[in-house]
């Protein structure tokens, strides 16, 4: 079996790592990729062909690891030179894994949660050739949600709106404990039911949130515009305190 990658970040290499297996290859390109990039894909000792075009052609299964941005664009370009099935894990709305849809033979949409690099990140998988995936629980744990096209996509959107929604409340909390100078008390108690290490976990997200509170509002707002007909309450205060 051969895998191609369009895109090689960390996902794609640690991909390479966790699906270690001798009836199996990687391929790529260098094709327009980053001095970045091509040291990653050196350094993973893949086989490197000339162009995207025929890694899609040769793979069995071609990932798509790259920017939101560029995924649609991507599977306009490859997608339809893919005989095999074509395994989008970028983070992207529902309404666009339905229009990559229309140029893809096969699809599977996909996404990893938790940290790719750490012992145990968890795949998920819809679609009507998700079953043909499930083989990568040899490798990753691997769960198929349905055959739809864009059911991951949709719990995506939600696990994204309920970690930015916590993170926000989290923000303002902590705040309001420094004011009072009772922080290290706040996170003593939340630490009676959340856990030994939810300090660290908590300063952890709070300092990632604000970091990028301007891409987290973006995405926020991309969330309230797909979930437009459900009540947003929560979710819209949470927007209006991260674009603060």
């Amino acid at each position: 079996m051969i895998i191609g990658f369009i895109g090689f970040g960390n996902v794609s290499q640690n991909l390479v790592k966790l699906i270690n297996s001798k009836d199996i290859s990687f391929i790529t390109s260098f094709d327009e990729r980053s001095s970045k990039t091509v040291e990653n894909i050196k350094n993973s000792n893949i086989e490197v062909l000339d162009t995207f075009k025929d890694v899609a052609l040769k793979s069995d299964i071609l990932i798509s690891a790259n920017s939101p941005k560029s995924a649609l664009n991507i599977a306009q370009k490859y997608g339809g030179f893919v005989d095999g099935i074509y395994l989008d894990l970028n983070n992207i709305s529902p309404d666009t894994t339905l229009e990559i849809n229309k140029h893809v033979k096969s699809l599977v949409d996909g996404a990893i949660i938790g940290k790719i690099d750490s012992v145990n990140p968890i795949l998920y998988i819809s679609g009507e050739k998700a079953n043909e995936l499930l083989f990568l629980n040899e490798f990753i744990e691997t769960h198929k949600i349905s055959d739809d096209v864009g059911d991951v996509a949709i719990l995506k959107l939600l696990r994204s709106s309920y970690t930015k929604t916590l993170s926000a409340l989290l923000i303002e909390s902590t705040q309001i404990a420094e004011k009072y100078n009772l922080e290290d008390e706040f996170f003593d108690i939340l630490s009676l039911t959340e856990g030994e290490n939810f300090r660290e976990k908590s300063i952890s997200r709070i300092n990632n949130t604000l970091n990028s509170s301007k891409r987290k509002a973006e995405e926020l707002e991309e969330i309230i515009n797909y979930f437009e007909d459900n009540d947003l309450t929560m979710i819209i205060a949470a927007l209006k305190k991260l674009s603060q």
